[in-house]
């Protein structure tokens, strides 16, 4: 690469594998995008990347070089950061990656006070319903719902959180497990169950699946018009038509760990955000897990 600005668009290429996801990271159009990458394809002479109508996949030079210039980043990023000096506020860009119920129902709140005390500071959540590529550096750090397998990590736990059965206030009662199998059951789809932490309904007895999604928030609106589903404690304060049902039959307890990349061990910018996160979601948990309860009885 002859530059920077050469690797900053090869890196962004590389980790959406699509030059129009690219395009607003770079802030340049995916026309300009793919000359770049031709551009550079030529200066190298080989292919950084098989182009196909789904996108643009890396060939085994490009992965090694995604990996040499993520790594070239790191370095640059923390020569920068020590250039700025010590200093109590956080500045630069954090984008924290996250299964979609953290980052539609934890996130906002956590990630709007962290930017509010530190004005600089540009916070980007990342949902996606997968686990989040942290050796591509496809996000600063990660929200898992189980301890990563393998890889070169930093992981720490942050928090429990609570899950259980939940429906419309006004739908008729169900008193027993038994009464679930003349409801329709809300859940994933079952193929696309990410992590094993998510597959709920398997003790349930209630059969198969009838409304399903690969979105947790999509199950919670499906769940509002009809249904019976499990869902995150923390999520029912933003539907405020449900109820929990069977708490003392069904009562689910997961974790939420915070993972970083092992080069972010260096960097004190990160490991101080990384604690305000796990802080936060940590205190937003409990918050919103106490207003929960409050929906076990139906609306008067």
């Amino acid at each position: 690469m002859d530059n920077w600005d050469d690797m900053r668009v090869f890196l962004a290429v590389a980790r959406t594998e699509s030059l129009s996801a690219a395009a607003p990271l770079t802030k340049m159009d995916p026309a300009t995008l793919g000359r770049r990458i031709a551009r550079l394809e030529r200066s190298l002479g080989a292919a950084l990347f098989v182009k196909s109508p789904q996108g643009y996949a890396l060939t085994d030079l490009g992965e090694r070089m995604r990996d040499r210039a993520a790594d070239a980043e790191t370095q640059l990023s923390l020569a920068l950061e020590e250039s700025r000096g010590t200093t109590n506020a956080l500045t630069g860009q954090i984008r924290i990656g996250a299964p979609d119920g953290v980052a539609n129902f934890l996130l906002p709140q956590v990630c709007a006070a962290l930017q509010l005390d530190n004005p600089d500071l540009e916070m980007q959540v990342l949902a996606l319903p997968r686990v989040v590529n942290l050796s591509r550096r496809e996000a600063d750090m990660a929200i898992t719902v189980s301890l990563p397998a393998a890889g070169q990590l930093i992981v720490q736990k942050i928090t429990d959180y609570q899950l259980h059965l939940a429906m419309r206030h006004d739908a008729a009662p169900v008193e027993t497990l038994a009464d679930l199998k003349s409801r329709a059951i809300v859940g994933y789809i079952p193929d696309m169950i990410f992590d094993k932490e998510l597959d709920y309904l398997g003790d349930l007895g209630a059969g198969g699946v009838q409304l399903a999604s690969n979105s947790v928030v999509v199950q919670l609106q499906m769940i509002r018009q009809a249904g019976v589903g499990i869902v995150h404690d923390f999520a029912l304060p933003f539907a405020p038509e449900l109820r929990r049902i069977l708490t003392d039959q069904i009562a689910l307890t997961r974790s939420f760990y915070l993972v970083r990349h092992k080069s972010a061990r260096q960097s004190d910018r990160l490991t101080r955000v990384a604690h305000a996160i796990s802080a936060g979601i940590t205190a937003e948990v409990a918050r919103l897990e106490r207003m929960a309860c409050l929906t076990d009885s139906p609306l008067v």
